[in-house]
């Protein structure tokens, strides 16, 4: 067994710098590029992970962004990739079945957690977390995400005259009811209710209640069991349901690396409330690699700020909590893809010496720090 980021703290974690709710690792190797990571905090928990696990054959990213509390989001960090890991083993690589398995072992491992812990805690069946996944193994690409975290890519342009240098192509499938492909969607998937997707506070919600059409947890919007209980009504409202309304089946996009892939943009919700796809590429293909997900962080405070009449700096200021009323928690990693880039030199020079197995966590708390928490729940894979 491997236990990952059990080791000396300043090779698992970045800095905190400024922005004391900011954590970011400037740039460190993966396979065949360099990536960058960075989070802020804004609710008074954490409730976005994130996470790199490199080695010389496969790479893989997770954004998990948590809702109704940060222990599904947490729960998925110490637990997929090595469902992923042991899988891919098993069955000889990876494949749209083995992602999807690992994605449904995830789950059923979280619902054995929320069913051991309903007498102390119901409130654990209402805790849930988008997942956004991508893993490269043999120069290809899969994305699998369930929620509306978000991955992009960015790639030379045409080459024209008028051509932008680089242009960006989306890899994920927003589900968010907010859009009317996955409203439809929902919709069409139970005919026979006509409250599925109803319109409350100025957002579609399913039942009135959650944006996101899929997840890891939110258990009692998939067991009408949990709802039916009355220690779940004494915690909260009962929600009548016929079956689950919700899944945790992942779409998942598959592509063969290409010489004009460029760079991938990981990130959670947070982010893309703040910046078009089109701006965060540009930010990436315009500016220095070291610290590039932090730039995008930064970028997408200034954007928060300004909509509010507000500074960065004005921001900087406001405790976790009550930030969360200019800002959602933002987690991004760009992931630069070079193995086709001769400029960089071949592969071979360029990552001859990674040929180690390593995992980078961003913090539970960005607040707290609690790096002894961190320690005692290390990502495990199978040999």
């Amino acid at each position: 067994m491997l236990r990952l980021c059990s080791r000396p703290l300043e090779r698992c974690f970045g800095s905190i710098r400024n922005d004391v709710l900011l954590w970011h690792t400037d740039l460190k190797q993966h396979a065949s590029g360099d990536f960058s990571i960075a989070v802020v905090q804004a609710n008074s928990s954490l409730e976005d992970q994130t996470q790199v696990f490199t080695s010389p054959s496969a790479t893989y990213i997770g954004v998990y962004d948590g809702h109704g509390g940060p222990e599904a989001s947490r729960f998925i960090n110490t637990h997929l990739f090595g469902h992923l890991h042991k899988l891919a083993s098993e069955q000889g690589g990876l494949s749209t079945d083995v992602i999807k398995k690992a994605f449904g072992n995830t789950e059923e491992e979280f619902l054995r957690i929320v069913k051991r812990s309903w007498p102390a805690r119901p409130q654990m069946a209402s805790v849930g977390s988008c997942c956004l996944v991508g893993a490269i193994s043999d120069d290809v690409l899969y994305v699998a995400n369930a929620g509306d975290s978000r991955a992009v890519l960015g790639k030379k342009g045409s080459g024209g005259r008028r051509s932008n240098p680089v242009v960006a192509e989306r890899l994920s499938i927003d589900h968010n009811v907010g859009v009317e492909e996955v409203r439809k969607e929902v919709e069409a998937l139970h005919p026979d209710d006509s409250h599925i997707v109803v319109y409350v506070r100025g957002v579609w919600r399913i039942k009135g209640i959650i944006q996101v059409s899929r997840s890891i947890g939110d258990m009692y919007l998939k067991k009408p069991e949990f709802n039916r209980d009355p220690l779940f009504q004494h915690f909260g409202s009962p929600v009548p349901l016929k079956r689950a309304v919700m899944t945790a089946e992942p779409s998942i996009e598959i592509r063969k690396i290409k010489p004009q892939d460029l760079f991938l943009i990981f990130a959670s919700d947070g982010l893309w409330e703040q910046l078009t796809d089109e701006a965060a590429v540009d930010i990436v293909f315009k500016n220095p690699r070291r610290g590039i997900a932090k730039r995008l962080v930064s970028a997408a405070l200034q954007e928060a700020a300004r909509k509010r009449e507000m500074r960065y700096e004005d921001i900087k200021r406001i405790e976790k909590g009550t930030r969360r009323h200019f800002h959602d928690d933002i987690s991004v990693v760009v992931i630069y893809l070079d193995q086709h880039q001769q400029q960089h030199g071949s592969r071979s020079d360029r990552f001859r010496g990674h040929n180690t197995v390593d995992c980078t966590n961003a913090p539970v708390d960005i607040f707290s720090l609690n790096a002894e928490e961190e320690e005692e729940v290390p990502l495990h894979l199978g040999s």
